[in-house]
């Protein structure tokens, strides 16, 4: 029998949230990613625990025993128990009665295996129990040891009960999946078959989900797919992604990490309200390609941008332009991240002031970087209005 070793099971608020919980015969499943990343061996990072005990009853068990519970989504059987600042989500087993393809209502359950026919894909619907025993209602275990992502059941019923879970797809295969295996045919068809039901999702969820699709280490062949069986265009329409590979491998190059925002910048240039992107994840967006699309040098990005930005926006030029980044890039970048100015606008006053002032700073700026950040305050102070610039 399968059996779990992690520490996050043993340590003392893990073992406190299942006393607690089991103290009168509830039922204490470990459920979903902790289980399935703990099989893969990747970092856990939520821990989510499915029982038979109702939602009031965990409230109730969790204050005796004093831990701090939250109703956060009490009307769908969870609440989340907090152990010595530790998080745990805790859902009464439930199945769906009623479905929209957005939302379901639900109906509590007492028994795993039921608990187990709602929920997404088979590698997601392992059970553990506290002593670590794995248990696989769905025949979910030979598929993580696969890598293979497939629906549970039918995956028209799947996909009818909640159209997200076309996008969960892409975004499990890139993360998980074995590229070399290819995507379950079955799953791409049911896919295919129900791209009108991704109008009925709203636009936070889609860029919710395909920002956590473009942090896997690869998405290219996942969007690569998406293209292929129609989401992309339906999701996203006009978008290109054939500068997605080349970014991806270019920023590795580069030294980057998984990075969203940039590989969103590969596939097009404005995806703020389709995906209703927040200002700061917007505002980069907009930097990336807007600078891509210039020609300033990799001193000039490190020193305007800050290394990681500057890095992002060649890696991004490199791939829009298909010719690899500078070999000096990196070096080039390092040389103007973190310089400082010699000079500011209190320096040049009062000879110069108002637009005078502002358009004398910014020309004094441009030689200095182009002289390697090599002039000096004085020198600078010394240069003559350049003759171009009237």
């Amino acid at each position: 029998m399968t059996r779990l070793t992690a520490d996050w099971l043993t340590q003392a608020p893990t073992r406190a949230v299942c006393a607690a919980l089991s103290r009168d015969g509830a039922q204490v499943l470990f459920v979903g990613g902790c289980v399935r990343n703990t099989l893969l061996e990747v970092p856990v990072s939520d821990l989510d625990i499915a029982t038979d005990a109702r939602p009031e009853t965990v409230m109730k068990l969790a204050a005796e025993a004093g831990l701090r519970a939250v109703p956060t989504g009490i009307e769908h059987g969870t609440v989340t128990v907090i152990a010595d600042g530790h998080p745990f989500e805790v859902t009464t087993f439930r199945h769906d009665i009623e479905t929209d393809g957005r939302r379901a209502v639900v109906s509590f359950a007492t028994d795993m295996a039921e608990d187990a026919m709602r929920r997404d894909f088979t590698m997601n619907a392992l059970y553990a129990r506290p002593d670590g025993c794995v248990l696989d209602p769905v025949g979910g275990l030979p598929d993580l040891i696969a890598r293979r992502v497939r629906f549970i059941g039918d995956a028209h019923d799947r996909i009818r009960e909640d159209h997200l879970r076309s996008l969960r797809f892409f975004r499990f295969h890139a993360w998980y999946g074995d590229p070399a295996a290819g995507m379950d045919p079955d799953a791409l068809a049911a896919i295919a078959a129900h791209l009108d039901g991704l109008d009925r999702l709203s636009r936070e969820r889609i860029g919710a989900e395909m920002l956590k699709l473009l942090a896997a280490r690869d998405p290219a062949p996942a969007v690569a797919a998406m293209r292929q069986c129609g989401v992309l265009a339906a999701i996203l329409p006009g978008t290109d992604d054939r500068a997605l590979a080349p970014v991806v491998h270019f920023g590795g190059q580069l030294g980057l990490g998984p990075d969203p925002i940039l590989r969103l910048a590969a596939l097009g240039p404005d995806f703020t309200d389709a995906l209703r992107l927040s200002r700061d994840q917007a505002r980069r967006l907009d930097l990336l390609r807007r600078w891509a699309e210039g020609a300033a040098p990799g001193p000039e990005l490190g020193y305007r941008l800050g290394a990681e930005d500057a890095l992002a926006v060649i890696a991004l030029r490199a791939a829009l332009t298909e010719s690899p980044p500078p070999p000096d890039a990196v070096a080039g970048v390092a040389s103007g991240a973190g310089r400082t100015m010699p000079l500011g606008a209190a320096d040049l006053m009062p000879q110069w002031r108002g637009a005078a002032l502002g358009e004398r700073l910014r020309d004094l700026e441009d030689r200095w970087i182009a002289s390697g950040f090599t002039l000096t305050r004085d020198r600078l102070l010394a240069l003559p209005r350049d003759p171009e610039k009237g």
